[in-house]
């Protein structure tokens, strides 16, 4: 018997090429510089975002409360999953993870529009992706989850090339970034206006977007149709959370250099004074020496569709900013259903960073800066950086994580899932932790349900929320009215929450109007509603109608990623599209379909 020569295949790493692998790691550094202090132990507690140890699959958690359906399926994951893996790091990982792919994504979107791009130009597509405005901004408010959808559209860019050269996996990779964008309702809509808008010549590529669209924005569309949880957004919110002028650069110069977020309290240092122009200039600059390669281009239909959709976002986010455009917004949010989804006009600016990462990378392959790749790569690269110094280390430090007292978790033991919510004093969804705002992290860290009017109080102005039942209850505790009245609201519990700013009652005056003591601490105190309680749990129906979706979006995904998997395993690292402009740098012709 003759030896055999069957070769042992090397591991997956090994046979990646430079060019996926490589931006993958330096994507994972970016991110990691970016999230630092987040890295170590602790809870995200800033703005928007919330994190906790544990949460639970509540009615609002499934979007069956009174508010619109904002955070599904995000919270519904994160409870799943921080029944086995503390919360901090549920949030934590999704975030690394989010601004790894998004980077990781930029490269691989260079490698399928632009192929034979070089190395340079795949790492200044990263850079220009992962260190702007947009992401510290989003950051700062909290809108973590939001930055899965903003990392899935460099990937569906690919996906929409692989889908236009016939690879059907370009299909599985459009449904893995739908899912991933449809932790938010903004997210999956980010993703699937992007698609439409690369694939729209061929209505049968249109019925197929849409249709995946659907899947993965079920828990969303179905929590809305199930809870009426819709009906309809203050019309205030449309100036309040319109795009915002950064100094030196009126509100078209701040959008167009991904900023102008309308919290002027979430920005990043170096945003809030005229080196705001520095960092845009130098953003703008990068992307306007690419823009020659990409006319040249323009009989590519992912390249027209790409510019053309960031052309137009930038110009429609800056008008809705100016009184008609203001006045418009208010009009649709009054008679639109579900209009009010788009009032923070400046979320959408994400639509305009893949076609400036193409940019930044024509450069460098056809443009103004490709004679000198390498060191005109790297000095982009670099003032990138400098222009924008506040990004690192968690947004310079405004990222570090909180540690709850271990109040909460005697307060967690002593409620139960029983018919009741619980009611929060002081008045209001938002806290004040260790200097910083945060959204009260009783709703997510309690098992039981938090009523919570939505009312915002943005520029001095107020913005109305859905809560009509929270107000009913906020009124009637602050008023002193006695715990029989709460029982007929549906509230068995009241958490004090010591040391925050706001209206509240005493405990003491609290035990005089009916409440049974529970647990009083120095900075929780719980008491019980005696009595029957009136049961506003949604029905067990509803509860299973909107798991059903929430099982349909995730199997969308899974089923996406089982697919694309598969690919990996033989040998393929990304759909067709992806792959070509490495292999052809490096020489090698492509294996021809037969």
């Amino acid at each position: 018997m003759g030896r055999s020569h069957t070769r042992t295949p090397l591991p997956l790493f090994v046979r990646l090429p430079l060019f996926v692998w490589l931006p993958l790691l330096y994507s994972a550094a970016l991110a990691c510089l970016i999230l630092g202090p987040l890295l170590g132990p602790g809870h995200l507690l800033l703005r928007d975002a919330v994190s906790t140890p544990r949460s639970y699959l509540t009615d609002t958690a499934l979007g069956l409360g009174e508010a619109a359906a904002r955070a599904v399926p995000q919270d519904a994951l994160v409870a799943a999953l921080s029944s086995v893996v503390d919360g901090g790091i549920v949030v934590t990982a999704i975030l690394l993870l989010s601004l790894t792919l998004a980077g990781a994504g930029a490269a691989a979107m260079v490698g399928s529009v632009l192929p034979g791009s070089g190395l340079a130009a795949r790492l200044l597509a990263v850079t220009v992706t992962l260190w702007n405005p947009y992401v510290a901004e989003r950051l700062l408010q909290g809108h973590w989850s939001l930055l899965a959808g903003y990392a899935a559209l460099p990937w569906t860019v690919a996906a929409a090339v692989a889908v236009r050269r016939g690879d059907a996996r370009g299909w599985a990779l459009l449904a893995v970034c739908l899912a991933a964008a449809g932790l938010t309702p903004t997210g999956v809509v980010l993703v699937a206006i992007l698609a439409v808008v690369t694939l729209a010549d061929s209505p049968r590529r249109l019925v197929a977007v849409a249709g995946l669209f659907a899947l993965a924005a079920s828990p969303w569309l179905v929590a809305t149709s199930v809870g009426g949880g819709d009906g309809g957004s203050d019309p205030a919110g449309v100036a309040a959370f319109a795009a915002r002028a950064e100094p030196g650069l009126g509100t078209l110069g701040s959008v167009a250099g991904l900023g102008g977020i309308w919290n002027a309290d979430a920005v990043p240092p170096g945003r809030t004074s005229g080196f705001a122009v520095v960092g845009t200039v130098v953003l703008l600059a990068i992307v306007a020496a690419g823009l020659p390669a990409l006319w040249r281009r323009r009989r590519h239909p992912v390249v027209v569709g790409v510019v053309a959709l960031a052309a137009a976002t930038i110009a429609l986010v800056a008008l809705a900013a100016t009184p008609p455009g203001i006045a418009l917004g208010e009009l649709l949010v009054e008679s639109v259903p579900g209009a009010g989804l788009a009032r923070d006009t400046q979320k959408w600016v994400a639509l305009t960073v893949p076609a400036y990462a193409l940019a930044a990378a024509a450069a460098l392959r056809g443009g103004v800066l490709a004679r000198h790749r390498a060191p005109a790569a790297t000095s982009a690269a670099l003032a990138l950086l400098v222009a924008l110094p506040g990004l690192a280390w968690g947004v310079s430090g405004a990222l570090r994580p909180v540690t709850y007292s271990p109040e909460w978790r005697t307060v967690v033991a002593h409620v139960d899932d029983g018919p009741g919510d619980v009611a929060v004093l002081p008045a209001g969804m938002f806290r004040v932790w260790d200097g910083r705002p945060s959204l009260d992290p009783a709703p997510r860290m309690l098992p039981a349900d938090v009523p919570q009017t939505g009312e915002l109080v943005v520029s001095g102005g107020t913005v109305a929320g859905e809560g009509g039942r929270a107000g009913e209850i906020e009124d009637a505790l602050l008023a002193g009215a006695p715990a029989g009245v709460l029982a007929d609201l549906g509230v068995r519990w009241v958490l004090v929450e010591h040391g925050t700013p706001g209206p509240t009652r005493t405990p003491d005056e609290l035990r005089e109007a009916g409440y049974e003591d529970v647990f009083r601490g120095s900075e929780l105190t719980l008491v019980r509603v005696p009595g029957d309680v009136t049961d506003t749990a949604a029905s067990s129906r509803d509860r299973a109608i909107v798991l059903a979706a929430h099982g349909v979006w995730l199997v969308t995904g899974l089923a996406g990623a089982a697919v694309l998997g598969a690919s990996v395993l033989r040998g393929t690292v990304l759909p067709r599209a992806g792959l070509h402009g490495a292999v052809r740098h490096r020489g090698v012709r492509p294996r021809q379909r037969r």
